[in-house]
């Protein structure tokens, strides 16, 4: 059996905790942001670990890194 790709842009956008959640970036931070609050900037910092319902497809996508 031949072996599985992963998916090259699901690489470069998640990464995995030892325990197998997903990580990946807080999303809406690339432009705008002296419209956003203080608050949202605040807690947009860094990044943040995805529902399970959205790690199980990046987890199909990454059959290797698991």
């Amino acid at each position: 059996m031949p072996k599985q790709k992963t998916k090259s842009g699901a690489k470069k956008r998640f990464r995995f905790t030892a325990s197998g959640k997903v990580k990946v970036g807080q999303a809406g931070k690339r432009h705008g942001m002296i419209k956003r609050t203080t608050k949202f900037v605040r807690n947009a910092r860094g990044t943040m670990v995805l529902a399970e319902p959205d790690a199980l497809i990046v987890k199909k996508y990454m059959p290797y890194n698991r």
